[in-house]
């Protein structure tokens, strides 16, 4: 099947006449999780990871992603023809570097401009240039050519976000984004970003699966707002929320109305990190064009007071769906039956029970045994596998919720542990609860962060291939930028008051287990460190779930760390008591002891 619309793609390209063709795993409007309308990438190869690009040369094609994917692409692009690229292994070439080594001076590849970012089109063509390659933009999508069963754009009704979940009406976000447009002179912003459009209209739907954005394009001017997105999914309600904020057209209607901006010679501020290269095409030779990034991005990054009230209540609520479902695992597991899928199915039971849940904010990793290695598992109906009472199960999960997102992980024993999976699990432990305890000077970045949770695993020479720390969004994306805890993710954004960041180290050893202790925590000020001449921040841990006590080596932890788990665990017990009762509640009294 995969070599077949190789074969069909490759006459595409003769027709075009390119040489190679990229297909990235993004959209038009730069998403990590695409629509499954626009899911080209794992149609054309087989691999449905989140992330991973593609290039198809005459006689050659290549994926590259990261270590979260390198065991699930090995299984997915078997007898593809497709090679698989490790990001981030020396002798991996870019995909810019393989390109370059493919084709010859005067060759051609070519790229849907919608799905480029308009400064990583720059970067592409610079680097090809050197070798005389011509970047070639094909506005008809090939992919799209081939893929004769392609969905449509989504019809779910535009729900309305309610002031009360997002403290601050879309009248007032207006005004905070025309005020830093005035002070660049711009004459009209144009937003691309699905998150960004989302916050700033206070609007949530279900186009993207575990995201609830809407497929859209904005436009801002000093005077008028304009929302493009499909009117299907226009309702009363919709209507009704917009009416005083925005002007609602097709979302066909983009390249119109964007081109008569163009015609006023208007100056338009445009994110080059986000908007595509399509947009910068259309306009760029008939007004001026202003790069920066979207003043949208921080204002979304750092909650208000309602956002952070409303993350704390969902997570613990969050926290006892969880206790819950951690009781069950305990007395369900013997009894046999329990499967990877429906152990997922349960927790997703036990989360809706509430009557403010939404769905899940990503796909369940539940991954056990060897299958915990594998970063970002997926179990499926051919690799799914019973638990047993025996080795260690990973369950790394999340919810939406009308006030909030969550984003947890839990590594749990279901048998006895060895002394090596207890060290791991321990070195794991120390440095989440290292970076959980930092205190860091205003303007620290996240990369600067994330040695603090490798350095107990360094010790031993030992590591793992992803961030610490993701941005989470607010009854939006599970992973938000620009914060990140991370040495691959920091693009030199510091941590300010406000952001919401994961704290997730690990550990990974092929073929046998997985380890990850994840918990989500938001920027304080550290009243105590502030006191002299610099400004101090903390992490401020929401995620209530009690810890695995079964793998831990008590000798390998500082008192000060002996002492953070054991406050956290009456935090734990005292705040979620409340919520359970019976069977569960004994649960959690039990595994929230002190060491």
């Amino acid at each position: 099947m995969i070599k077949k619309r190789l074969a069909e793609l490759r006459k595409l390209m003769k027709k075009f006449k390119i040489d190679a063709y990229i297909i990235p795993s993004t959209d038009a409007h730069q998403s990590e999780y695409v629509p499954a309308l626009w899911r080209r990438r794992s149609w054309i190869s087989g691999f449905d990871g989140s992330a991973g690009d593609v290039v198809v040369t005459m006689d050659k094609a290549g994926l590259w992603t990261d270590s979260r994917y390198f065991l699930q692409a090995e299984q997915q692009l078997k007898g593809s023809s497709i090679e698989l690229f490790k990001i981030g292994l020396p002798e991996t070439p870019s995909m810019k570097g393989f390109l370059k080594t493919e084709l010859n001076s005067g060759q051609s590849a070519g790229i849907d401009p919608h799905v480029l970012s308009h400064n990583e089109a720059a970067a592409f063509m610079a680097e090809l240039a050197g070798k005389k390659i011509k970047l070639k933009f094909i506005e008809q999508n090939l992919v799209d050519q081939l893929w004769k069963d392609q969905p449509t754009l989504p019809t779910d009704p535009i729900m309305p976000w309610d002031k009360k979940y997002a403290g601050e009406s879309v009248e007032g976000k207006l005004e905070r984004i025309r005020e830093k447009m005035a002070e660049e002179d711009v004459d009209a912003h144009v937003l691309t970003m699905l998150d960004a459009i989302a916050w700033t209209f206070n609007i949530r739907s279900k186009d993207v699966d575990f995201n609830p954005v809407v497929i859209s394009y904005a436009i801002i001017t000093p005077k008028k707002a304009e929302l493009f997105t499909n009117l299907e999914k226009i309702d009363r309600k919709a209507k009704k929320h917009l009416k005083k904020s925005a002007k609602v057209y097709d979302y066909e209607e983009f390249k119109k109305r964007l081109l008569k901006i163009a015609k006023r010679k208007n100056k338009v501020w445009l994110d080059g990190t986000t908007v595509n290269q399509w947009v910068v095409d259309l306009i760029e030779k008939k007004c001026d064009l202003f790069y920066k990034d979207s003043p949208v991005t921080m204002f979304k990054a750092c909650k208000n007071k309602t956002e952070i009230a409303g993350f704390k209540a969902c997570h613990v609520r969050d926290g006892a769906a969880m206790v819950k479902f951690l009781h069950w695992l305990q007395k369900a597991v013997p009894e046999g039956g329990v499967t990877e899928i429906s152990a997922a199915e349960k927790l997703e039971a036990f989360r809706a029970e509430d009557s403010l849940f939404q769905g899940l904010s990503f796909e369940s990793i539940s991954a056990y045994k060897e299958h915990g290695a594998i970063i970002h598992y997926t179990s499926t109906p051919e690799t799914d596998v019973e638990l047993k009472t025996e080795g260690i199960y990973l369950i790394d999960s999340g919810g939406q919720y009308l006030d909030g997102t969550t984003d947890i992980t839990r590594t749990i024993t279901l048998g006895e542990p060895t002394d090596e999976q207890k060290d791991r699990f321990t070195r794991v432990l120390k440095g989440h609860i290292d970076l959980a305890l930092a205190s860091f000077p205003r303007g620290t970045q996240g990369i600067q962060l994330d040695t603090i949770a490798r350095k107990s695993l360094w010790d031993k020479g030992l590591n793992y291939g992803h961030g610490t720390g993701h941005g989470v969004g607010s009854f939006l994306g599970v992973h938000e930028g620009p914060q990140a805890i991370s040495y691959y993710r920091g693009i030199g954004v510091p941590l300010e008051l406000g952001m919401f960041c994961s704290n997730e180290p690990g550990f990974y050893k092929t073929g046998e287990y997985g380890i990850r202790i994840e918990t989500l925590v938001n920027v304080v000020k550290d009243e105590e460190k502030s006191k002299g001449e610099f400004e101090f921040y903390k992490f401020e841990t929401a995620t209530l779930c009690p810890i695995d006590l079964k793998l831990i080596e008590k000798s390998l932890l500082t008192d000060e760390e002996v002492e953070y788990l054991n406050v956290y665990h009456k935090r734990v017990r005292e705040t979620l008591s409340s919520h359970l009762k019976g069977e569960a509640l004994a649960w959690l009294e039990k595994n929230t002891e002190g060491i």
